[in-house]
């Protein structure tokens, strides 16, 4: 299968359709999972785009964007690719091509909003709208070096885009740097930006605590995050969270229970056009007991209170994106073992992934963690960071 419209080598497989690269305002690149109106969305699924038509609407979370396109304050650069049917991380995908790595193009690009966090990354778009389920927006930000905000659960609207498993899926932005994640949220959601000016000014007036969570990680990753804390002026409190391996089981549980059930007619009915690694880990969803997953809510349950608990003594938890560097490509299923993202999911809490200097020729990935409604504070620190290359 080939992308529409006119690319060059380079970013062929960024973009599923290709609509206005040079459009008046912002450009924006929008997943192709969430439908833009006179667009065929194909999830990034041969079987998919067999039978796509062109959207009669836009999402629902694209209202305020459409109404900002139209005051020719942005405009919507096309839709990107992705891990196919958002069910991966390594945004390799078999029928439209896998974008490649700005950083390294030997190197995973992650997923699933691979094309969103790579057209931001090479300036094919100026920001991107994507969704995260279990890291999907926050994972490529981590490996591309950009940033990426995964939303508090429910906070952008879910009309209108394919699900994957609708008690963990959200919708959130990608940017080339905390800076462009408050225009793009401010794009998504107007005031945005008012609410982390205030967020800003809030914090000034005092030291912000994190809690640092140090779960088994690279040493120059750990470094790189502790270094970042400190240049942000944070204070940092280790802590110890007992329930996060039980939390990271306890999501892949329902994830796959959820996915088997968005997806199981179109596995059924067309499992020649799914590839063969999604329609591996369908069949494997199709097998996660009913029991286990009323077991993993409620360890959902006891794990979102914890994080309750934590935040009334820390202002956000703070821990890497990735546990280690992006895998090769030919090892690419490694990426689902690095990634310390799923939790944040289950507990429906906002997190943003920000790049920082780590030792070596590539950066980390920080991730900062926030209580339910935090997204405006949590961006707001981000500004903080230093970003890659600053001291």
């Amino acid at each position: 299968m080939r992308t529409s419209g006119s690319l060059g080598d380079r970013d062929a497989a960024i973009f599923i359709t290709v609509l206005d690269r040079s459009g008046a305002g912002l450009g924006v690149a929008i997943k192709d999972c969430i439908a833009v109106a006179g667009v065929p969305s194909t999830a990034g699924c041969r079987a998919v785009a067999e039978h796509a038509r062109p959207a009669l609407a836009d999402a629902a979370c694209l209202h305020s964007l459409r109404a900002a396109v139209a005051d020719k304050r942005a405009h919507i650069a096309g839709t990107t690719n992705l891990h196919e049917l958002t069910f991966g991380v390594t945004g390799c995908n078999p029928w439209f091509g896998t974008p490649r790595n700005p950083l390294d193009p030997m190197l995973v690009p992650g997923g699933s909003s691979s094309g969103s966090a790579v057209a931001v990354a090479i300036g094919a778009a100026d920001v991107a709208v994507g969704t995260d389920t279990g890291g999907s927006i926050r994972i490529p930000a981590a490996c591309c070096g950009v940033a990426g905000l995964k939303t508090t659960a429910g906070r952008l609207p879910g009309a209108g885009v394919r699900p994957l498993a609708p008690t963990l899926d959200t919708v959130g932005p990608l940017a080339r740097d905390a800076v462009g994640l408050v225009t793009a949220m401010d794009l998504l959601e107007p005031g945005f930006a008012t609410a982390v000016a205030a967020a800003t000014v809030e914090i000034d007036g005092r030291t912000p605590v994190v809690g640092r969570f140090r779960p088994p990680a690279d040493p120059a990753v750990d470094d790189a995050c502790d270094a970042a804390l400190a240049g942000a002026g944070m204070r940092i409190v280790d802590v110890v969270l007992p329930r996060w391996d039980a939390a990271t089981v306890a999501t892949r549980s329902v994830l796959m229970a959820e996915a088997w059930g968005t997806n199981a007619e179109l596995f059924r009915t067309a499992p020649g056009g799914i590839g063969a690694d999604v329609a591996d880990r369908l069949r494997r969803s199709a097998a996660v007991p009913a029991t286990e997953v009323v077991g993993a809510r409620a360890v959902g349950r006891a794990w979102a209170a914890d994080l309750q608990d934590l935040f009334r003594t820390v202002d956000v938890l703070a821990l890497p994106t990735l546990t280690s560097w992006p895998p090769p490509l030919d090892d690419a299923d490694m990426l689902d073992r690095l990634r310390l993202t799923l939790p944040i999911n289950l507990a429906g809490v906002p997190a943003v992934a920000v790049p920082v200097t780590a030792r070596g020729r590539l950066p980390a990935s920080l991730q900062l963690v926030g209580p339910a409604g935090s997204d405006a504070m949590l961006v707001a620190l981000s500004l903080r960071v230093p970003a890659p290359g600053q001291s």
